[in-house]
């Protein structure tokens, strides 16, 4: 009986030493948008693998090392704080949403925004400040060289046609050109031109339905380029989709309502110093 009581002493002694050597820090984690708490909000002592997350009111109770200096809060969607702990039982956090960038988002079949990296095929987005850049009659002109894979071909002729292949051909007698869908809205590019425009004869060429969009609309545009992107597109979206995204009304925050107008003129000239010349005596 002795021995065991000397036993019990030496571990009730030890215990002490442990507890002595812990500090047992609280608190709450809030939202600074609107100071709602928030749950599962990932606790841990920086440099360690001591942790704990937060309960449905968003607060929390963790046992720390006496030397510990700083805990490290994070959460899905908000940015991570570091915050030092000190000589504090008690802390309250509040974290700031993280907002993501406009590369890491892409918008995909159906007008659905999800994140770039989740995608399992590909896709590729242009900004509308990108393509408004370089002003042509054509906007589709300006997707050449800034998407990947992407083949534009376009008449010399004013107001002609563009065609847009993406990933090369995959059809030999029918339309390889590129679904255009404006919010939701599929848009034949198909040329309209006659046999005779075709053949390089006769006729005229009228463009492409495309050249209708303005590109002072554009907020974005993807470019959806695998089987699996245009799937929900159907059988006339095989050679890949061009999918536009145009801008919405917002408010500005101003007292006064701001009005953005931009203005783009072309002329176009024939040089005659280009004409063959012949002889008329």
């Amino acid at each position: 009986m002795k021995k065991i009581a000397l036993l019990l002493a030496f571990f009730a002694i030890g215990l002490q030493v442990l507890m002595a050597q812990t500090k047992e820090i609280s608190g709450i984690v809030t939202s600074a948008d609107d100071g709602g708490s928030i749950p599962g909000v990932s606790v841990s002592v920086k440099g360690t693998t001591l942790g704990t997350i937060t309960d449905m009111d968003g607060k929390f109770r963790i046992k720390v090392p006496q030397d510990s200096k700083v805990l490290t809060f994070s959460f899905v969607g908000m940015a991570s704080q570091d915050v030092v702990v000190g000589n504090q039982s008690t802390i309250a956090v509040k974290m700031t949403s993280e907002n993501i960038s406009v590369d890491e988002v892409v918008v995909t079949a159906l007008g659905i925004s999800r994140e770039k990296k989740s995608l399992g095929y590909s896709v590729q987005q242009v900004g509308g400040e990108e393509i408004n850049k370089s002003k042509s009659d054509n906007f589709v002109t300006s997707l050449s060289g800034r998407v990947s894979g992407i083949q534009v071909k376009n008449n010399t002729n004013f107001g002609g046609s563009t065609n847009v292949i993406i990933r090369g051909s995959s059809s030999l007698t029918g339309n390889n050109q590129a679904l255009f869908v404006v919010d939701g809205i599929p848009i034949d590019n198909s040329n309209s031109n006659n046999s005779g425009q075709l053949t390089g004869r006769s006729g005229y060429d009228y463009g492409n339905a495309a050249a209708d969009i303005n590109p002072n609309d554009i907020e974005s545009i993807s470019v959806l380029k695998g089987a699996a992107a245009t799937a929900l597109y159907g059988s006339r979206a095989t050679a890949g989709v061009i999918l536009i995204t145009t801008k919405k009304g917002k408010a500005s925050g101003a007292k006064s309502p701001r009005v953005k107008l931009s203005s783009n003129v072309t002329f176009s000239t024939i040089d005659k110093s280009t004409f063959p010349k012949y002889q008329s005596s």
